[in-house]
């Protein structure tokens, strides 16, 4: 290699190399922050590199050549460091568009196997039920009237609560594959929720729970499906009227602030655990003892699945429900935006 072209190379690598350094130590310093900002960066180097050896190889003689090179190095510079802001833009927002994919596709992979551990373990006991009861009638092991009218209506009492469980599980599986479509209509909360009390009023009675309602008088009016929405009320008023022992108290309450109407739920039950807030509206999570109800016979009551379909069922409709603790019991309270009509 002659003399003047190796002198020729180490004059550029002394003057390039730095800003190749600085221009990492940048990319690494900001490789938690912006992409744009990394694009642009990017860019830069290998010009303000180019720059600089090119100034070093003429011996910062600032010659009309070099003058000439600065001005399409610049030009250069502000053709491509915009184009590269507006990709980096643009691929921050397919970045995290990808990300947000990728936590939905765990997310509804992590619910599909939940479904399916549940319904490999809790839909085994009301079938090994109506089973051995079938058989019993079957092999003649039951012969009285009495045990026979009795097993019979086990076995229907059984039915239905399979057929609530696969209900359950279909309503469940349209809302974790994103397939639930609502027809909004302008709706007044209030009358929802006369007509929810109203139907439940015979399930608390027989629990002996009083069961109330605290409304305003004017109208609460919001653009909602007036089944879905029945049934997220019904679901969270059973639930708390399976968690209020005799004697208790379950009262909705509805109103308006901040541009939001809510329905709030609470009862006077043990309360929840600490630990099971933050799963209380997962799939089939029915929590400690304290919070599990059960039926006659030692049977757990419900499929598990009522709160997880009421938390699908309100963000669908673009709202929001929480639950907490009070001073006595719980209190979910569902929040959704107000109608404009």
């Amino acid at each position: 290699m002659p003399e003047d072209t190796f002198a020729l190379v180490v004059y550029s690598l002394a003057c390039s190399v730095p800003v190749v350094v600085i221009g990492a130590l940048i990319l690494r310093a900001n490789s938690n922050r912006s992409l744009t900002v990394s694009m642009a960066v990017l860019v830069l180097i290998p010009t303000l590199a180019t720059l600089a050896g090119i100034i070093g190889v003429s011996g910062l003689m600032f010659t009309h050549e070099l003058q000439r090179t600065a001005v399409v190095l610049a030009v250069v510079a502000a053709v491509t460091v915009p184009a590269a802001i507006v990709l980096g833009r643009e691929q921050a927002r397919k970045t995290v568009w990808e990300k947000q994919i990728r936590d939905q596709e765990r997310a509804a992979e992590k619910s599909r196997r939940e479904l399916v551990a549940w319904v490999s373990h809790d839909l085994r006991t009301p079938l090994a039920g109506i089973r051995a009861m079938a058989e019993a009638l079957s092999d003649g092991v039951v012969t009285g009237r009495v045990d026979v009218a009795r097993y019979a209506a086990q076995i229907g009492c059984e039915t239905d609560r399979l057929s609530r469980m696969v209900d359950d599980l279909f309503e469940m599986s349209k809302i974790n594959a994103g397939a639930l479509r609502l027809e909004l209509e302008p709706i007044d909360l209030r009358e929802l929720i006369d007509e929810v009390l109203a139907a439940n009023r015979p399930t608390a009675e027989r629990a002996r729970v009083t069961l109330r309602a605290d409304q305003p008088p004017h109208r609460i009016m919001v653009s909602a499906s007036d089944q879905a929405l029945s049934r997220v009320l019904t679901n969270l008023v059973s639930n708390a009227i399976a968690h209020t022992p005799p004697g208790g108290e379950v009262a909705l309450s509805a109103g308006t602030d901040d541009g939001q109407a809510w329905a709030r739920v609470d009862d006077t039950g043990p309360g929840i655990s600490e630990t099971d807030l933050p799963r209380i509206f997962d799939v089939a999570y029915r929590g400690t003892a304290a919070r599990s109800p059960v039926a006659a016979g030692g049977v757990p009551a419900g499929s598990g699945m009522g709160l997880a379909i009421a938390a699908g069922l309100i963000q669908a409709h673009h709202g929001d429900i929480t639950v907490h603790n009070r001073e006595q019991g719980s209190r979910f309270e569902v929040r959704l935006p107000l109608s404009e009509h």
